[in-house]
């Protein structure tokens, strides 16, 4: 169903239905932004005005760029591009789509991000509800995020469908719902997000960092000593008898444990 084609106001649209923004702002920390949300929904409240907003602003203008980067980047092509749909049972429930991935089916969601502390696992977490949410919707197996930082950088991450926590979503968004319609003020859920299983999927220039300068470089200096080392390990233990509870000499000690594993340890020459 799309309401727009029906001439109604977005504002109104957003009011009849649950969507994947408002899903974290439900399964969040923030009990200002749920009350908030709460009045909304009731008509209590108009929705915040973000068009002074840098970074929402920043993400409108920029998903245009990020789709067509994703789409150039992996060879697949975005289609349902700012769909709304409702779920077929819960007609309460919605999404607005940035679009689906054809090949996949993928629920797609373009997003901006600042470069400062910016890591996937906390960009995944911080989306974990909407992406759940939506995928819950269209019934997708996963979703990928396409982010673009204000550091020039793009990537891909890719979130499966958890239904645990899908589960967990469903119920705090019934009871949500509940409050909007019966007018009794909601509480927090305080639903952790389930920790992202995030596949390797870049390939990262690591020159323009210096600690990792320092490390490699200190790694090369000591690779030729390690490989050394871990030779005299073997050898030393080749020469332990095997009936030696423990040898000695020239500074080392070896010590055979129960199990028979053999450990060295330094000692003071006299």
């Amino acid at each position: 169903m799309d309401f727009r084609a029906k001439g109604i106001s977005d504002s109104v649209n957003r009011r009849s239905f649950i969507g994947g923004s408002d899903a974290r702002i439900i399964m969040g920390s923030d009990a200002a932004a749920l009350l908030r949300l709460w009045q909304e929904k009731r008509g209590e409240a108009d929705p915040a005005d973000l068009s002074g907003d840098l970074i929402v602003q920043l993400g409108t203008a920029t998903e245009p760029l990020n789709r067509a980067w994703y789409q150039r980047q992996t060879g697949h092509t975005i289609e349902h591009i700012q769909r709304r749909v409702l779920h077929p049972v819960h007609r309460w429930m919605g999404a607005t789509l940035d679009g689906r991935v054809h090949q996949t089916g993928d629920v797609f969601e373009s997003k901006f991000a600042l470069p400062w502390n910016f890591s996937e696992e906390g960009a995944a977490e911080k989306h974990m509800a909407q992406l759940q949410h939506n995928m819950w919707v269209v019934a997708a197996g996963a979703a990928v995020l396409s982010i673009i930082t204000g550091g020039g950088k793009w990537l891909e991450i890719k979130v499966h469908a958890d239904p645990l926590y899908q589960h967990l979503l469903l119920t705090a968004e019934k009871k949500f719902w509940r409050c909007v319609q019966t007018g009794e003020p909601p509480q927090l859920f305080g639903i952790e997000p389930p920790r992202p299983r995030l596949a390797a999927v870049r390939v990262v220039d690591m020159t323009g960092s210096n600690a990792w300068a320092e490390m490699a470089a200190l790694y090369r200096q000591t690779r030729a000593a390690a490989l050394e080392h871990e030779r005299a390990k073997t050898e030393l233990k080749a020469l332990v008898p095997e009936d030696a509870k423990e040898a000695s000499g020239h500074g080392l000690r070896a010590k055979r444990s129960k199990a028979g594993a053999i450990t060295f340890e330094l000692v003071d020459i006299a």
